[in-house]
């Protein structure tokens, strides 16, 4: 069996630390889910035993997220990434153009992507200062004719997360939500698609969660490969051809795990208590570790700092490495250090880097 004292101190940015319940869980089933004689990864997915799985989880998500009734969840495959260009393929019609608001690398991606299929405009855009704030809802510029807004709500690279989202009236907004999704309560009527790769809150790798609202296949583009056209996979409950069924299996047993800590009220105070843990240390250190972010628009998912010189920040990850802390390493597109804190990095886990932080200023101030 797996020990918790053996477990690593694991903030990395995706693939993330999963619950510890939830691994033991899986690792009783694995090799007989529900009296079958197989693991969950040897079942038919037309089989009513993962049927059962796949409808379950849907459904709490839909509860947890409290997501409305008509709101459709698909689990697709190829990451957030493939979400990149089929949202253009599918949302962005000849003679519209789609809004980008740039927070980061992957808002980048996602507009590189929509400007291969179609019109593309910026809304915002706060890269002039190195992507370390989230744009005033004043900033917002829409143009006419705009099919879709886009927005990524958290940034791991830069360390900044969406807290009020804007009102886009009749736009539709589309909103990447790889790595805060599940964090904290949102208004999902708010938003007319939210998707995320499940590798940072949801589960492992290998899933993608769609949420769309059902007037978008209405203005969706039929003339597009099957395999991209949500339409298809609303019609098939994403079971038009072979899904990733043990990550979906795992992401369902993620979702119990957090309707049993409380939900997301009670995740989002876990998460803003884990990160003040960090946070403070940054904030009291006299500049000896530099937060990236500005402090009105820090993540509660990813804390990425500074210190005085490279060669400081090499001895505090290698020091670091040794104490049992994976995954501190910065983006490399930005270096530094960073701190992924999804919601299944524990509360001790945040509290030791933060004593070691403290004892390292000590050591090197």
């Amino acid at each position: 069996m797996l020990k918790q004292a053996q477990r690593a101190y694991n903030f990395n940015a995706g693939p993330s630390a999963l619950p510890f319940a939830v691994l033991e869980k899986a690792q009783q089933e694995l090799v007989n889910f529900q009296g079958t004689g197989m693991s969950v990864m040897e079942l038919s997915h037309r089989s009513a035993t993962y049927e059962q799985v796949h409808n379950e989880a849907i459904a709490s998500l839909k509860e947890l997220m409290n997501i409305p009734e008509d709101y459709h969840v698909l689990f697709l495959q190829g990451g957030a990434s493939t979400q990149f260009a089929t949202i253009p393929m599918n949302f962005l019609a000849q003679g519209k153009k789609a809004g980008y608001i740039m927070t980061g690398s992957w808002s980048e991606k996602a507009h590189k992507e929509a400007k291969m299929l179609g019109e593309t405009y910026v809304v915002a855009s706060t890269k002039e200062t190195n992507y370390n704030r989230i744009p005033a809802l004043d900033e917002l510029k829409y143009e006419d004719n705009t099919a879709y807004v886009h927005l990524t709500s958290n940034n791991t690279i830069f360390g900044t997360e969406w807290f009020t989202f804007p009102d886009t009236g009749d736009l539709p907004l589309i909103a990447d939500m790889s790595s805060d999704i599940l964090s904290h309560p949102i208004d999902v009527s708010k938003f007319a698609m939210i998707y995320a790769g499940a590798q940072k809150n949801l589960g492992p790798s290998g899933v993608t969660v769609v949420i769309l609202r059902p007037d978008m296949l209405e203005r969706a583009n039929a003339n597009v490969p099957t395999m991209f056209r949500y339409d298809i996979h609303v019609k098939n409950n994403s079971l038009y051809n072979t899904p990733p069924t043990f990550g979906i299996y795992m992401l369902s047993l993620v979702l119990e795990w957090a309707k049993e800590q409380g939900g997301l009220e009670a995740l989002a105070k876990m998460n803003k208590e884990k990160a003040a843990l960090i946070y403070d240390v940054i904030d009291q250190s006299e500049g000896f570790y530099r937060g990236h972010a500005e402090k009105d628009s820090r993540s509660l998912m990813n804390i990425t700092f500074r210190l005085a010189s490279e060669e400081l920040e090499k001895k505090f990850l290698a020091e670091a490495k040794e104490a049992g802390f994976v995954g501190l390493n910065g983006h490399r597109s930005v270096g530094g250090c960073r701190a992924s804190i999804y919601n299944a990095v524990p509360y001790e886990s945040c509290k030791v880097l933060s004593e070691f932080m403290k004892d390292f200023m000590k050591k090197n101030g």
